[in-house]
């Protein structure tokens, strides 16, 4: 399946349906979940004109830039990186005469090689070696960038080499930085870790949900819960991770109020950030409540969405109510769509404009999913426009359908960057997560 993904990116030739229906997943978890060019750096866009501003991450928990790893290798020989992975494996393992220094330009390295290369098979037989050494520079780094990169290279050795039992292992040492780091961007980190760990190293669906109740907590109280109070870029990873997480859960019907409140609470933010990712998990948890119609079934005409630009799409149904005071959630939302304080910079209030009309539309229709917001919707009046497109080399897109599909997306791009298209080609796991077919 990999080898056909890998000619669409190449070639410009998208995957078949034939192919599509060949695929075997070769990883699983205990909750069934999926346990380099330089174009690569910007895969995603809202539309076709790779406007990034709407879809941007602003919690990358990155320290350089996977250019760097990338334009070295230009001139270097094919297989140059192979020895370099090897040398910074022995380099991460053999901690006896390593400094500080050398401890963070090795996790460097070996980190931003996970993200340039799909390595499975060079590191698979040395995972026994490298989680406790990682770990190791996790529980006591010395610097803030080693407690960083070590975390980094942590969530990107799970995305490359899943696990059903690694959670066990780091999930005490992942939230013991989160809560005692002197270092707010280790907080940062950490949360991120925490979330990958969980999706990725084999955390059951309690401990999945217990991981979710422990974000709530920190946005819930502005950071407050682990000594980062109001600190926004430590509750917008809270929020994202919990976004990411909760696309595991099929029934949310008892477990959405409590997080509903919170994220309305957040709304009111004055961080641009929090806001947006509040917003995605409102209209994540719209979408999770309806499902698709049954063919025996007769529903409410009330209680039927469906896509008014695509009559063959499926029709979805409304098995419960997310939120009791919509009237007041969508003039809320409202509001923030159209935002003008001059107090805000252009960017943001691009960012507020576009992304909340597109929650409006789906917390009314949640079946409509994400969209880039360019056009006007003659009967609203509010705008309204296309399904939201990842460019992935030449003419192929993804078509991002649902928030769900979005809320990995953006948790992909977060650990991989610049390497997403090449584990979207070549590792399995990650098609896993983002199972779409190139358009």
């Amino acid at each position: 399946m990999h080898d056909l993904r890998r000619q669409a990116l190449e070639s410009g030739k998208t995957v078949s349906r034939k192919a599509k229906s060949k695929q075997s997943s070769a990883v699983s978890s205990k909750n069934n979940s999926p346990s380099a060019s330089r174009t690569a750096s910007r895969v995603v866009s809202r539309n076709v004109s790779d406007d990034e501003d709407s879809i941007s991450d602003t919690t990358s928990f990155s320290v350089n830039s996977i250019d760097d790893v990338l334009a070295d290798e230009i001139d270097a020989p094919e297989d140059a990186w192979l020895q370099s992975l090897n040398d910074r494996i022995g380099q991460i393992t053999d901690r006896k005469r390593s400094s500080v220094q050398g401890r963070e330009e090795s996790l460097n390295g070996f980190a931003h090689i996970l993200m340039a290369h799909f390595a499975r098979q060079e590191i698979e037989s040395k995972m026994g070696e490298l989680v406790p050494a990682i770990l190791k520079s996790i529980k006591a780094g010395q610097s803030e960038k080693e407690t960083i990169v070590a975390l980094k290279a942590l969530a990107l050795l799970l995305v490359t080499v899943p696990s059903d039992t690694v959670y066990d292992s780091v999930c005490g040492p992942i939230k013991l930085v989160i809560a005692d780091s002197q270092y707010a961007a280790a907080k940062t980190a950490a949360i991120h870790t925490l979330g990958v760990a969980v999706f990725y190293g084999g955390a059951s669906l309690d401990e999945t949900q217990d991981i979710m109740t422990y974000l709530l907590d920190i946005i819930e109280s502005d950071g407050q819960s682990i000594e980062a109070g109001d600190d926004p870029v430590a509750v917008t990873a809270a929020l994202e991770e919990w976004g990411f997480l909760a696309t595991q859960l099929e029934d949310m019907e008892d477990t959405s109020e409590e997080p509903m409140e919170a994220f309305i609470d957040q709304l009111d933010s004055s961080d641009v950030g929090v806001q947006v990712a509040s917003g995605e998990n409102i209209a994540l948890l719209y979408e999770k409540s309806f499902t698709e119609l049954e063919d025996d079934e007769e529903p409410d005409e009330a209680d039927v969405d469906g896509d008014a630009e695509d009559p063959s799409a499926i029709t979805m149904v409304k098995r419960y109510t997310v939120y009791r005071r919509q009237d007041q959630l969508v003039h809320k939302l409202e509001e923030l769509s159209s935002a003008s304080s001059k107090r805000m910079s252009k960017k943001d209030r691009k960012s507020l404009h576009t992304n909340f009309a597109d929650i409006i539309n789906s917390v009314e229709h949640p079946s409509r999913g994400p969209r880039y917001s360019n056009a006007l919707d003659e009967e609203t009046g509010r705008a309204y426009g296309s399904r939201m497109t990842v460019g992935v080399g030449g003419k192929n897109q993804l078509k991002i359908r649902t928030w769900e599909q979005l809320h990995r997306l953006k948790a992909l791009r977060r650990i991989l960057q610049g390497g997403f298209l090449v584990h979207y080609a070549d590792n399995e796991v990650v098609f896993d997560t983002l199972p779409i077919m190139l358009q």
